[in-house]
């Protein structure tokens, strides 16, 4: 074969392989969004029309430092403020309408009956991984897996949250929690009272907790880990609220090499503690009663029972994963929960002394409470539930669409995802009542089913197969903490109190929660 031959063939390659490459790349931007696009709308779904490349990224994060910019009083709904372009999607387009995020359209969900079938068909709906590069030295874990992986983590982690355990760790809770009270009984000591912004108090309460029950005896390196992980989530949401370019993370960076830094130190101290746990276990000893013990002796059994092969059971690594998970899901979950209670106690008053007397009679003179005396606590538990469904820690559900599905009487193609929008639910005042966005425990006094009339409208856990795994966890943690605050405090909102709900992980107060607390 002739050398011209030879380079007409290799310029023929070259150009078949530039031309599929761009016609991938102009079908996965342009071609494929627009069937799609005329897909969803002939079932009736509205929505913007798609724009090249960024679909409604833009219009999303203008109207997210918009509304940043703006005041928000305590009666105010939060939605503007925190989803404000599905918030203004679901109002100008209805319900049943769509966003882009970027090529991708996400169909918006709000009927009880389809969402109780996202959360059931969980292999139709599976999660996305929605974690940034940068994301992922945060720490993965059973909250971002799916399929196998998934089912086998969430099996060999279960026997960590079962009740039984936990009531183990009441004691943990009540240690902590006491620690707390007693640095604001000093604070509060010569006047009787003080002001204060409880919310950096109430982030190292939960991380404390999380330190004391994850590694036990292992405490004071769970708490080193914690203010790693701490300064490592402040980083990470710092990157990723600049314009983050794809690949940056390989280019040299003090921000970068920082973040590098701090997982390499956090994943040393954890594999310290988890080798001296499997020295501890392969010599005979009993496992320890705290999180992790609980994890790796299930794990360890896994093994046993199934054979010992890289399929069965969980890896250092993995059980490392689940560990900086434990602090993200436990510690966030809580700390925001606790901090949209007092602020919204701080504003009913009437709640707060309601709450109050019954933690009284129910405690009594006992200052140590035992899982029974916590499970008396029906205002209190009234209380947060009341909070979770204003202010939900996670605000939105999004799950893939990997082939065509029906879901009620739509018919979902492949490629497009479905959106859960947990806060828009909780508010939605057809699903309600017209007090939807007020503040009345009273509608859960009957327990969850009758204030949802048996609907799936309350999902601040999630719902089915996925539900949070550590929800009696932070529930738990939530009345200790409460109860001790009511039983030795009264508080009100201090005048410098801002109220601006954010998310970032979860949804946070942006310049704290002062209060001004009192001493009983």
């Amino acid at each position: 074969m002739e050398l011209h031959d030879l380079k007409s063939i290799a310029v023929s390659i070259v150009l078949v392989t530039v031309v599929t490459w761009a016609w991938s790349v102009l079908n996965g931007v342009w071609f494929r969004p627009k069937k799609l696009e005329r897909y969803l709308r002939q079932q009736g779904l509205k929505g913007r029309p798609y724009r090249f490349m960024y679909g409604d990224f833009k219009e999303n994060a203008m109207m997210l430092t918009e509304a940043k910019s703006k005041p928000l009083s305590l009666s105010d709904d939060i939605s503007p403020r925190v989803l404000p372009f599905p918030y203004k999607l679901v109002k100008d387009y209805g319900k049943n309408s769509f966003m882009w995020y970027g090529p991708v359209p996400r169909v918006t969900i709000m009927d009880p009956d389809q969402t109780k079938e996202i959360y059931t068909r969980i292999h139709d709906f599976p999660k996305i991984n929605t974690l940034s590069p940068v994301s992922t030295l945060l720490g993965t874990g059973l909250v971002n897996y799916s399929g196998e992986k998934w089912t086998k983590h969430r099996r060999i982690i279960n026997p960590a949250f079962h009740l039984d355990k936990l009531k183990l760790m009441l004691p943990e809770f009540y240690k902590v929690c006491s620690e707390m009270i007693s640095k604001w009984e000093k604070l509060a000591s010569k006047e009787g009272s003080c002001e204060l912004d409880v919310w950096p108090y109430l982030v190292n309460l939960t991380g404390d907790v999380i330190s004391q029950t994850a590694f036990g005896s292992n405490f004071e390196d769970g708490r080193r880990i914690f203010q790693l992980q701490t300064e490592l989530a402040d980083l990470t949401v710092q990157v990723l609220s600049s314009s983050y370019i794809p690949g940056s993370r390989f280019l040299p960076s003090k921000t970068y090499k920082k973040m590098k830094e701090l997982e390499k130190e956090i994943r040393g101290l954890l594999m310290g503690i988890i080798k001296n746990r499997e020295k501890a276990m392969k010599a005979g000893e009993a496992a320890k009663n705290d999180l992790l013990g609980i994890l790796m002796e299930s794990n360890f059994k896994e093994i046993e029972e199934n054979g010992n092969n890289k399929n069965v059971g969980m890896t250092i690594n993995d059980v490392i994963e689940e560990c900086k998970l434990f602090y993200f899901a436990g510690q966030e979950t809580t700390s925001v929960l606790l901090a949209w209670t007092l602020v919204l106690l701080s504003k009913h008053q009437n709640w707060q002394a309601r709450a109050r007397e019954e933690v009284i009679q129910v405690f009594e003179d006992n200052n140590n409470p035992s899982y029974d005396e916590l499970n008396h606590l029906k205002v209190v538990t009234m209380i947060l539930y009341e909070v979770l469904r204003l202010y939900p820690p996670a605000v939105m559900t999004p799950r893939a669409v990997n082939q065509e599905t029906k879901l009620g009487n739509l018919s979902l193609p492949a490629g497009v995802e479905v959106a859960l929008p947990i806060l828009l639910i909780h508010h939605d005042h057809e699903l309600w009542g017209e007090d939807a966005l007020e503040f009345k425990p009273e509608r859960f006094s009957e327990g969850i089913s009758k204030a949802t009339k048996n609907q799936v409208t309350f999902i601040p856990f999630g719902w089915g197969p996925r539900i949070c795994i550590g929800q009696n966890f932070a529930l738990m943690e939530a009345k200790m903490a409460l109860a001790l605050i009511l039983k030795n405090f009264t508080f009100e909102l201090s005048p410098s109190y801002v109220h601006a709900p954010n998310k970032i992980l979860t949804v946070h107060p942006e310049h704290g929660v002062q209060l001004i607390l009192k001493k009983l």
